[in-house]
């Protein structure tokens, strides 16, 4: 069986139709139809079925595809064998990043790749909702993706998984607040609070509920922002408080102060996500070395906004 006709049945059971096949393969969907036809004659059974206007992959069609990811990892290993033999990872990585960890962490990355001849990074970043971060792995080599602790909204995906960072979600609030001089808050002190919230479906959605509960009552959202320098922004203006990443929201702008929330989980696990194949491949694996070893640093090198310190390189 044809390789590249393996990876096409792989993507229709990973993208879900021919035309999402087609656009990420830069083929026709007539074309990509014509190549699952050749495969199904080498096959010698039936791999897809009509449903509706689409296609869908049979048992066997499944089953294939499995077989599919098998070869693709096989494939990127022995690639990876024969680089590590040349001790050259050299080739086109793809970041996706979301907006706060790509500010803190890839400038860095890049700078420390920048010496690996060969090696080219080319990152993108975008903030979708919690469970839209799996599907991007077909698209980009690499994603940063971040949820709750205790949480797998990954989880049987099949994707490696590469833990980066936990890092605390602070309390931003304005620096002339009734909170301001507190070591800590807590819900109680919160819950009536009129919040800064992000879009329905982010993580940090979770920790306001939890707020809600030990409060015993709705929290007010005037607002919600995917971006946080605008949520830093309406903070200073004493428009409202919210959670503000420890380590990845930069320098705390003049107006806010940031304060540790005790009795409530709050924080959030950044992570990279990767497909098995992919993650054999020596220039992705050392794009996830030089990711791993700045987010230590940067956990390390931190020192809390409200204490008067700031990230240090």
């Amino acid at each position: 069986m044809d390789v590249n006709r393996l990876d096409l049945l792989r993507e229709l059971s990973e993208r879900g139709s021919v035309t999402a096949v087609a656009e990420a393969t830069g083929r026709t969907p007539s074309a990509v139809s014509q190549q699952l036809k050749v495969l199904e004659r080498e096959a010698g059974m039936p791999l897809t079925e009509r449903s509706g206007r689409g296609l869908v992959l049979t048992s066997a069609g499944h089953a294939l595809a499995r077989s599919a990811a098998d070869v693709a990892i096989a494939l990127e290993r022995a690639t990876a064998l024969w680089d590590e033999f040349r001790n050259h990872p050299s080739g086109e990585v793809t970041l996706l990043t979301f907006p706060t960890i790509g500010a803190s962490l890839l400038p860095g990355v890049l700078t420390d790749l920048a010496s690996v001849a060969g090696l080219v990074v080319h990152c993108t970043d975008l903030d979708p909702e919690l469970a839209g971060f799996p599907d991007l792995t077909s698209d980009y080599d690499i994603v940063l993706a971040h949820s709750m602790p205790g949480e797998l909204p990954w989880g049987g995906r099949g994707l490696t998984v590469v833990p980066l960072l936990t890092e605390p979600l602070d309390v931003g609030i304005p620096s002339d607040h009734r909170l301001a001089g507190r070591s800590h808050v807590t819900s109680a002190d919160l819950v009536d609070e009129t919040w800064l919230g992000v879009p329905l479906g982010f993580p940090f959605e979770r920790i306001l509920h939890s707020i809600e509960q030990q409060g015993g009552k709705r929290v007010h959202v005037s607002q919600r922002f995917s971006d946080m320098r605008i949520i830093e922004a309406f903070i200073a203006a004493g428009q409202g408080v919210a959670f503000v990443p420890r380590f990845t929201s930069g320098a705390v702008p003049e107006g806010v102060v940031l304060k540790p929330i005790r009795g409530v989980t709050s924080a959030r696990q950044i992570v990279a996500l990767v497909r098995p194949d992919v993650a054999e491949r020596l220039a992705v694996r050392t794009v996830l070395d030089v990711l791993t070893a700045r987010a230590t640093r940067l956990e390390q090198s931190y020192a809390h906004p409200s204490r008067g310190g700031s990230p240090t390189d």
